[in-house]
């Protein structure tokens, strides 16, 4: 991730700190007990900032991250915080300590949402769910957040400089959850469990008409429509299917399917599968 990281340039306040010498007069103890304060100088904004600055170019992300984190405690509600809080995210994004970069990110955009930075906190939370997507065998509910996060990024932020991006990614983690969907699917079927697998074939053509899985999925509908004797749904799935992709192998396979059963494509208007095709969403916009 390019990142152009900019130091702020600010006048260091000095704070005078006067030592009294009429402690040791008032103190009722004994002499050799006198209480000594020790008294610790706040470290400017602009230094503990820099210093954040230069462990990230020697790429120590982890110590850039408590830098920065420094920040909030040492000049709490200070412009420094706020940059801090920023650069926190980036730093812990960048080290690969996704987690740390959500909480980071999530405090940011609580204190800050109206700020012109609140676009990049959002972009590094969604970024950092995408980054942990797993393969299509194990649970997806980092995908989903990833989903969730890039959608708001483009809903709240329309015109940042990270909606093309995030557009992307939304494409990629959709295809994996249809991905997903496809593949217990396919198990459900194979098993005989035609409702079950329809389920899931259904929130494919529901929700992920975008994806490269959904040509598969209106296939496998039209197969287990035909298992169940749905004979209706079934023509309606495959006549969808060689309207939107007609040179689709999957479309050969439907209606070959479809022709042995002694029937053809044929779309009823008023069939689920009919209403969903009707207005494919676009990427990024909200489905189901």
């Amino acid at each position: 991730m390019d990142v152009t990281v900019r130091a702020l340039a600010v006048g260091a306040c000095g704070l005078a700190l006067a030592g009294c010498d009429t402690l040791s007069s008032i103190n009722p103890f004994d002499k050799s007990e006198v209480y000594k304060p020790e008294i610790v100088a706040d470290v400017p904004g602009e230094q503990i900032y820099n210093d954040g600055l230069a462990r990230i170019q020697k790429r120590d992300f982890e110590g850039a991250a408590k830098k920065f984190r420094d920040l909030d405690k040492q000049h709490p509600y200070s412009e420094w915080s706020r940059k801090g809080m920023i650069m926190e995210a980036y730093a812990n994004y960048e080290g690969g300590l996704y987690d740390e970069a959500i909480t980071a990110s999530t405090r940011y955009l609580q204190r800050h949402a109206n700020t012109p930075d609140a676009a990049y906190a959002q972009y590094l939370m969604a970024s950092s769910y995408y980054d942990q997507i797993p393969d299509i065998t194990r649970d997806q509910e980092k995908s989903e957040r990833a989903i969730l996060s890039l959608q708001e990024l483009v809903q709240r932020y329309p015109t940042s400089e990270y909606v093309a991006d995030a557009k992307k990614k939304i494409q990629v983690a959709s295809d994996q959850l249809a991905g997903k969907e496809l593949e217990v699917g396919r198990f459900y079927l194979q098993k005989r469990n035609y409702s079950g697998a329809i389920n899931r074939f259904r929130m494919v053509v529901s929700r992920y008409q975008t994806t490269r899985h959904v040509e598969e999925a209106l296939q496998r509908l039209a197969e287990a429509y035909m298992a169940m004797g749905i004979v209706n749904e079934a023509q309606t799935a495959a006549a969808v299917l060689g309207h939107n992709f007609p040179d689709s192998p999957w479309y050969k396979d439907a209606y070959a399917l479809l022709t042995k059963g002694g029937v053809e494509p044929r779309e009823d208007s008023q069939s689920w599968i009919s209403k969903a095709f009707r207005g494919v969403p676009q990427v990024g916009q909200k489905t189901g």
